[in-house]
């Protein structure tokens, strides 16, 4: 089977071609900016043509696209992450290769939810935000196209390479410096929020099986539990060996793991670390950053938690790796900066 993948530099990208170069049966072409692409090309600039001609040399069976942003105002994320599906779904049209299109989406094309609720792929979506309103018009573009196509809404991905400008890779960053200076309390704000965290390699895992099914339309990819990111605090605190107490600003400090003696009898004198675990919001009066409501940025308010029964079922996919490992390979990660 030859597959081109778009965005193999890419956080999911990166580990979806792991996956893919580890079945033998799955001859690769990578896609992307990058210089370690085997071909150059951008997406939001190249035309549908120049990319039908390559689709026409390659002649893939499977195209998978994980190319995409998360970053940027209204227009910057319309052009990385609608434009560009847009160019792959014409491209695919006018092509005479036939390949099946498996298209990374995400939960924050829903948008908020009931607190207790899980989502299932017929839910309306309301995205709360550009980010998943881009990500929304790409799956629309994707399910209007007539391919043979299939889009894997993916919702909170965790684990190794985990962004350092992510909520979590802010919270394992925070700790690193906290351990590093003595700081015997941390202080966070915005960890009400509750996600569904899915190791990013058990999304590799999805995408991989999505390849090889006949699975068509939207497909969730998720753990199928909400976790509170003060529960993810803590777990990470554990993990770290992080002695400390985790403080929640304006709010009950969660409770912490038991002292380790080498951190608790030396309490550091200066202001314990205090930080926001979203997109920090700029304060214009004082050129500082002051906590948000929901600070975590996909619009997505307080609750989210994936219903992946569709994936069980269509995919035979089921996520194996838990929080915990996910959060340990964070932590180490972090802890390797200087």
């Amino acid at each position: 089977m030859r597959v081109l993948l778009i965005g193999a530099n890419g956080y999911i990208g990166r580990f979806v071609a792991d996956r893919l170069l580890a079945d033998p049966a799955v001859q690769l072409t990578a896609l992307g900016r990058g210089d370690d692409a085997d071909v150059r090309f951008d997406l939001a600039t190249g035309s549908p043509g120049a990319l039908t001609r390559f689709l026409d040399a390659v002649h893939p069976g499977v195209v998978v696209n994980c190319a995409g942003t998360t970053r940027g105002g209204a227009r910057e994320l319309t052009r990385h992450n609608t434009v560009a599906v847009a160019t792959v779904c014409e491209a695919l049209r006018r092509s005479g290769c036939g390949a099946r299109l498996v298209q990374i989406g995400c939960g924050s094309e829903y948008g908020p939810s009931q607190p207790g609720s899980s989502t299932a792929e017929d839910a309306v979506p309301r995205p709360g935000g550009p980010y998943g309103v881009s990500k929304l018009a790409a799956t629309e573009l994707v399910l209007g196209s007539g391919l043979d196509a299939v889009v894997l809404r993916v919702f909170s991905p965790v684990g190794p390479g985990t962004p350092a400008g992510s909520p979590l890779g802010r919270l394992a960053e925070a700790m690193r410096r906290a351990m590093q200076s003595g700081d015997s309390e941390l202080k966070l704000g915005g960890l009400g929020a509750q996600r569904d965290f899915v190791d990013v390699r058990d999304v590799a895992r999805a995408v991989h099986a999505a390849s090889l099914s006949a699975a068509q339309g939207v497909i969730n990819i998720g753990s199928g539990r909400a976790v509170r990111l003060r529960d993810a605090a803590g777990i990470l605190a554990r993990v770290a060996g992080y002695g400390g107490a985790l403080n929640e600003l304006d709010t009950p400090p969660v409770p912490h793991p038991p002292h380790v003696p080498h951190l608790a009898h030396t309490p550091h004198p200066t202001t314990p670390i205090r930080t926001t675990i979203g997109h920090p919001r700029p304060d214009p009066d004082h050129h500082t950053t002051t906590p948000v409501a929901f600070p975590y940025p996909d619009g997505c308010g307080s609750w989210q938690q994936a219903d992946v029964r569709t994936a069980r079922d269509r995919l035979g996919w089921r996520p194996r790796i838990n929080l915990e490992e996910s959060l340990a390979d964070i932590w180490m990660e972090a802890a390797c900066r200087i």
